[in-house]
């Protein structure tokens, strides 16, 4: 489970019955993440990445490795419909990042691509309508994440642009109470968008909370 407060309290909108998937499918986000983040040889981290994708094309014949995310997605992700190979495609947008050069508009829209299947994933275990809007969401959640992360100022920025537009679809819908969970994140996004990259967001301050409180009754 993430260590982020904000996350699960969002998480937490989904009903007992999804709740462990959608956490489970999260905790695979994280795991790869920290693959990138604790990585300096490109080619090391590419074969880490290559053996998680061989691992979760492997759930989808019941062959489950020693290992507690995918443990946890075998058990509460792939009985309801979401294949290990699905989430294997989450793989290609992380790698990009392992490109030593610096990443133009078009490697960042790629990358983004993580949010689009790792939202769309969720989704689908929450059972959220066609109207929810979950790939702007995802794919401004993940490009707003990227520009908090990564360490290139001009980097970031371009990031948080490309944020922008998605993250303003997603947030302006009225979201499905099945959605909310999502919808929440996407507001979440939003509002890191408007903090200063120099400094950092104030995870759980009262008025980040309130706002997604409101998200959880209304879903605007």
């Amino acid at each position: 489970m993430t260590a982020d407060p904000e996350r699960s309290l969002a998480l937490s909108y989904a009903p007992p019955a999804q709740r462990a998937g959608v956490s489970a499918l999260f905790a695979l986000d994280d795991a790869l993440a920290a693959i990138l983040r604790t990585t300096s040889e490109p080619m090391i981290g590419q074969m880490r990445l290559t053996w998680w994708h061989e691992a979760l094309n492997r759930l989808d014949s019941g062959i489950v490795p020693a290992e507690p995310v995918l443990a946890a997605l075998a058990a509460e992700a792939i009985p309801h419909g979401i294949s290990g190979a699905r989430l294997a495609n989450m793989i290609d947008a992380w790698e990009v990042l392992l490109d030593p050069d610096l990443p133009d508009d078009a490697t960042l829209e790629h990358y983004a691509a993580r949010g689009v299947i790792l939202f769309g994933a969720a989704g689908s275990l929450l059972g959220t309508p066609p109207s929810d809007p979950v790939a702007p969401a995802g794919r401004g959640w993940a490009l707003a994440d990227l520009a908090r992360h990564v360490q290139d100022g001009d980097v970031a920025r371009r990031a948080l642009g490309l944020a922008q537009g998605p993250l303003t679809a997603a947030t302006m819908a009225r979201w499905s109470r099945a959605g909310r969970p999502l919808g929440a994140l996407a507001h979440l996004a939003r509002l890191d968008l408007a903090a200063p990259l120099s400094e950092p967001i104030a995870r759980g301050a009262p008025r980040r909370v309130w706002r997604i409180l409101i998200h959880r009754l209304s879903g605007r």
